[in-house]
């Protein structure tokens, strides 16, 4: 009896165990199942027919406004300052005496210094009659006309000197604050008050490599500050002969007329730099390019998949980028979900 009842228990637990097995084994089968047809399920995803188009390749700069002249007056002798001839914050003309240092002594030495002039003068006179005599040699007629010329020589630099006690703007323009009062004594290393020629402005700035070819002296810009919505226009008037090694830039300077004098020295600009209008060009989406370590790539749809293209880009705009290769019209760009798509996966593309 007690064999019967141990031979039904296992009869039970054989069949327990082998339902279970059953019941787990499709379970994974189930799960393998939907695994795979998730898997095989294509992506639906946006896209459009790439086309050609006229592209007017602007590259966006950034640069710096100058002064187009711009010095620090400084005096080249030292002495009292006897006047100022100017007013902080006005308008200068070219040669205009803006401020006189105290000359008196230079002007002592001077008639000290002609005196000598015309005794050596008369000296070199006699010796030239003495010598047409015979009376002295020629050794002695050209120390006494040495002797001239050193004192004229000696004339003349204290007229120099005395010239420099008055200095001249040498261009018109705005001075700025001044740092003397009349009395103060000054040195050639005590600035006094800087000039600034703000009629027309300078505006520098620096372009990559790749475009050189692309500019030229004579074209028109334009460019913006901070603070006004006014687009104003320059001229490119000089472009560095070499790139800068260190930056793989060329440096290009441009000239803007500021009569209005709503312009200032040392503010930044926004550039727009017209370059060459491309035909046929190519032109995508910025939401549709990749970046990676070795450059930007795309995905475009190929037989229901999604295919893997490298690309050349180059010029940006707000929206958009211009492509130079890799890609050709007739090309079915995909738009959306690209950062989580991969190559050959299956996809389902909707045409904008």
């Amino acid at each position: 009896m007690k064999l019967k009842h141990l031979i039904y228990a296992l009869i039970i637990i054989v069949l327990g165990g082998f339902i279970t097995y059953r019941i787990i084994s499709n379970k994974g089968k189930n799960d393998e199942s939907k695994k795979f047809g998730d898997k095989d399920k294509p992506t639906t995803v946006t896209g459009l027919v790439i086309q050609t188009t006229t592209f007017d390749n602007n590259l966006s700069l950034s640069g710096s406004i100058e002064a187009n002249e711009q010095i620090e007056i400084h005096s080249e002798v030292s002495g009292i300052v006897e006047g100022i001839y100017f007013n902080e914050g006005t308008y200068v003309n070219k040669g205009q005496v803006l401020f006189k240092v105290n000359d008196i002594e230079l002007k002592a030495q001077l008639r000290q210094a002609v005196t000598k002039e015309g005794l050596a003068a008369e000296n070199e006179r006699r010796a030239k009659l003495l010598l047409q005599k015979e009376a002295i040699s020629q050794e002695e007629a050209d120390v006494a006309r040495a002797d001239h010329a050193s004192a004229q020589a000696q004339s003349q630099l204290i007229r120099a000197q005395i010239s420099k006690t008055s200095v001249k703007a040498p261009f018109s323009g705005k001075i700025g604050l001044r740092s003397i009062s009349p009395g103060t004594y000054i040195t050639p290393t005590v600035l006094v008050a800087k000039l600034v020629n703000t009629g027309k402005l300078k505006i520098t700035f620096s372009i990559p490599e790749k475009y050189a070819s692309q500019v030229q002296s004579g074209s028109t810009i334009d460019f913006t500050v901070s603070g006004s919505n006014k687009t104003y226009t320059a001229k490119i008037y000089a472009i560095e002969p070499e790139v800068a090694v260190a930056t793989r830039t060329l440096q290009i300077r441009a000239i803007a007329d500021n009569t209005d004098g709503k312009l200032f020295p040392g503010t930044f600009a926004d550039i727009k730099l017209p370059l060459n209008i491309i035909k046929d060009a190519i032109v995508v989406p910025s939401q549709a390019i990749i970046p990676i370590q070795d450059g930007k790539k795309v995905f475009i749809a190929d037989n229901g998949k999604a295919k893997e293209v490298m690309v050349d880009a180059t010029t940006r705009t707000d929206s958009s980028i211009l492509i130079l290769s890799g890609l050709k019209a007739g090309d079915t760009l995909i738009t959306s979900g690209v950062m989580s798509l991969k190559n050959e996966a299956p996809i389902k593309v909707k045409v904008k």
